[in-house]
C-alpha cells in the first residue's frame, strides 16, 4: 500500500506543533498551506475538519485533527522512532499528553485572553489556575528529564511546543525547570528543522 500523508497547515499557527510531530516520526508528507485569519469555506476541507482550523493531516485516507491527536497518531504509526512507550507503560505518556490537552492548552489560552478564574470558581475549570497548572508540570519535571519520564516522547513535542510559545510571549517568567526543559527539547535536531520548514514557508508567505 502506498505511503500518503497530506500536511494541511500555515506556518503561524498551531501547525506547528504538528510540523515538529512529523519530522520527529521522520514522515515523508506533503504540505498544503490554508488561509489564516479568514474562515475557511473550501468544501473539501470541511469535509476533513469541519471546524475549519489546522492542523489535519490525512495518512492513507484516515483523518486526524486536534494536535494532541496527531502527536499520539504519529507516534503509533511510525513506531521505529520510539516516541511512545510500550503500550503496558504508557499511564505517564497518556496523562501528561492530556494534561497538555486539557489543562495546559486552555489554562494558557485563557490567560492570553485576560479571563480571571475566581477562587470559587477554580473547582469549574480542569487547570484550576494558570499558575498552577505550571506549578503542576514545574513538580513532574523535577522527578525526570522529560515530561513522562526519561525518554522523549510525543507528550513532549505537544508540551514542550506550548510552554515555548508561554516563554516566547512572555506569559511565562522565572521558571527555571520549565525554560530548562524547553531549551532541550527546542534542541532537538527534528525540532531545528520544523523551524526552518516553517519559518521558510512563512516568508515566502509574506513576500
Amino acid at each position: 500500500m502506498t505511503n500518503s500523508l497530506t500536511f494541511y497547515t500555515h506556518p503561524r499557527s498551531r501547525g506547528r506543533v504538528a510540523r515538529w510531530m512529523l519530522e520527529e516520526a521522520g514522515a515523508q508528507y506533503d504540505t498544503v498551506v490554508m488561509q489564516l485569519g479568514k474562515k475557511i469555506t473550501d468544501p473539501a476541507f470541511l469535509d476533513l475538519n469541519p471546524m475549519g482550523k489546522v492542523p489535519v493531516i490525512v495518512h492513507n485516507g484516515v483523518v486526524v485533527t486536534e494536535c494532541a491527536a496527531i502527536c499520539a497518531y504519529l507516534a503509533d504509526v511510525f513506531p521505529d522512532k520510539r516516541l511512545a512507550p510500550p503500550p503496558a507503560e504508557r499511564g505517564p505518556y497518556y496523562r501528561w499528553l492530556l494534561f497538555g490537552a486539557g489543562c495546559l492548552e486552555p489554562a494558557a489560552i485563557n490567560h492570553g485572553l485576560g479571563v480571571e478564574i475566581a477562587p470559587e470558581q477554580e473547582g469549574m475549570v480542569g487547570y484550576r489556575t494558570f499558575a498552577a497548572t505550571l506549578d503542576t508540570l514545574e513538580w513532574q519535571l523535577a522527578k525526570s528529564p522529560h515530561i513522562a519520564g526519561e525518554a522523549f516522547t510525543a507528550a513532549d513535542v505537544y508540551v514542550a511546543a506550548q510552554l515555548g510559545w508561554g516563554m516566547e510571549f512572555g506569559a511565562i517568567k522565572d521558571r527555571s525547570a520549565i525554560s530548562d526543559y524547553v531549551g532541550r527539547t527546542h534542541a532537538r535536531p527534528a525540532h531545528k528543522r520544523a523551524v526552518e520548514l516553517d519559518d521558510a514557508l512563512a516568508a515566502t508567505l509574506a513576500g
